[in-house]
């Protein structure tokens, strides 16, 4: 038994840590030997060591206007506003199209055909209406996670227990109770991954946005390198929105996890 339980826990290790590492490891393998074997010009792909000291030159001296550490504070500004509004229009927004069959059928058709235009499809939408400034982002950044919340949430509501519903409704629970006290904790893991997939989208909506719209953040830092031809400061902005962008994903998913321990029954 003990060797069992040895070898499972070695296993863990392998998948948790090891695995992980060798894949990191050999991307940045394969970078440094297509630039530094010559296939690739330096100067349309520089090596890893160029990037580093790239992303380290920008937290210390302006690019664009501001240090690397302004633009990213700049990006996850717009998101986080925006993640929040799309959290709180699209969860209830859902689960109420999932709870009151009227809801639905009034709002239903008009949400499918809005959910599948592109969120970028929104950038000339958004600066007509809004100009340049930060709120132009955040309509295009909203457009990418209300659609994922409304879904989930809507299909949680779906999922429900409709016994558990009708039971607190017959021992005398309202409407208002029956929807926050024992349809919103059933459908929470649901809403959680909505929430999780929305903010994937968000993000990747927040860059494309940044790209065409901005005046500052992580997408605006590798226009202006690709204008200037600066390929080191353009890797660098799509490294920092990496990395941001996992460490996003990761929090999301603990949160998701721990949520479908202690709910997903």
């Amino acid at each position: 038994m003990a060797a069992i339980n040895g070898g499972k826990g070695g296993d863990d290790a392998l998948e948790r840590y090891i695995l992980p590492v060798l894949g990191i490891a050999s991307l940045f393998a394969v970078w440094a030997l297509a630039s530094g074997s010559g296939w690739v010009s330096t100067k349309f792909l520089p090596g890893p060591g160029a990037v580093l000291a790239e992303i380290a030159k920008l937290t210390q001296e302006p690019y664009a206007g501001s240090l690397l550490q302004t633009h990213l504070l700049a990006s996850l500004q717009k998101f986080l506003a925006s993640f929040v509004l799309g959290a709180v229009v699209g969860v209830p927004l859902g689960l109420l199209m999932g709870r009151f069959r009227p809801m639905d059928k009034l709002i239903g058709p008009l949400f499918e055909g809005l959910r599948f235009i592109p969120p970028i499809a929104w950038v000339p939408f958004s600066i007509l209406w809004l100009g340049t400034g930060f709120m132009a982002p955040v309509l295009v950044i909203f457009a990418g996670v209300f659609s994922s919340c409304v879904v989930n949430a809507y299909s949680g509501a779906k999922l429900a227990d409709k016994a558990v519903l009708e039971a607190a409704q017959t021992l005398g629970a309202g409407r208002w109770i029956t929807l926050t006290e024992v349809l919103i904790p059933a459908a929470l893991p649901q809403i959680v991954a909505g929430l999780r997939i929305g903010a994937g989208f968000g993000w990747q909506s927040l860059i494309g946005a940044e790209l065409i719209v901005g005046s500052t953040g992580l997408g605006y830092l590798i226009i202006q390198g690709e204008s200037n031809l600066t390929s080191t400061v353009v890797i660098a902005g799509m490294v920092a929105i990496g990395v941001v962008g996992a460490a996003i994903d990761y929090v999301m998913r603990r949160i998701e996890g721990r949520i479908r321990r202690n709910w997903g029954k």
